[in-house]
């Protein structure tokens, strides 16, 4: 009997967060004010285990502030890369960028839990009539809903044996069979005590079935799902 894997760890969103705060464009630096508009994206930069926001995993955060044409950037000011978690719901600063036309937050980052990010600037005052002064502003909270770590293989036959960190002892993996167009619960299995779990699943003796392996979220994870098919 064999097992196949059908998809890789499933979270939904999006990796690109846009805030265009002005719509006004002007064609170059005019020595006036203007709200700034804040462009941010969340890089993944090591995904363990083909999910790209599980625990452990690391990610980096670029992106510009221009003014509304999108041409010019302010030349002063700073950046702040804030975030904000289900274990402290207030933002937080993490790391500062002092050169802020071009945002580059690299600080060996890694995902710990779910979280959203964004980015604030100061405001910069224009350094001569050459220049634009911008007003404060920030770019949109881009989520990062984290998976816990999961680590499975498939050593032989419908076993599927792995270890779910962190703080997943004795809890449960949820198994369910596709059942025509629905999912149907077959069995609920649990790990030991260090996060570690074994269990083989069924095959037809013709065909194959479908299966759908879950790993439960709560507030600080979101959940892993991935489809497994049986078949002899």
């Amino acid at each position: 009997m064999r097992i196949t894997r059908l998809i890789a760890g499933v979270v939904s969103a999006g990796l690109l967060g846009v805030t265009p705060l002005a719509i006004q464009a002007p064609a170059h630096a005019d020595g006036q004010t203007y709200t700034p508009v804040v462009n941010v994206k969340l890089n993944i930069s090591d995904s363990p285990y083909e999910a790209p926001y599980m625990a452990g995993g690391g990610f980096y955060v670029s992106g510009d502030i221009t003014d509304p044409s999108g041409v010019e950037h302010p030349s002063g000011g700073q950046a702040f890369l804030q975030v904000l978690t289900a274990s402290n719901p207030t933002w937080t600063t993490i790391a500062t960028d002092d050169s802020p036309g071009f945002l580059f937050f690299d600080g060996d980052f890694s995902f710990t839990e779910n979280a959203q990010y964004k980015v604030v600037f100061t405001g910069s005052t224009a350094l001569g009539a050459w220049d634009d002064s911008y007003v404060a502003g920030e770019s949109a909270p881009i989520a990062a809903p984290v998976t816990r770590k999961v680590k499975i293989s498939n050593p032989k036959g419908t076993v599927l044996k792995g270890k779910i960190t962190p703080g997943y002892g004795k809890s449960p993996i949820k198994v369910q069979k596709k059942v025509g167009k629905k999912w149907k619960k077959f069995r609920t299995f649990k790990t030991d005590k260090k996060g570690g779990f074994r269990f083989s699943l069924p095959a037809p003796s013709r065909g194959k079935w479908v299966w759908k392996v879950t790993v439960p979220g709560n507030k600080k994870y979101t959940a892993w799902v991935n489809a497994y098919t049986t078949y002899r």
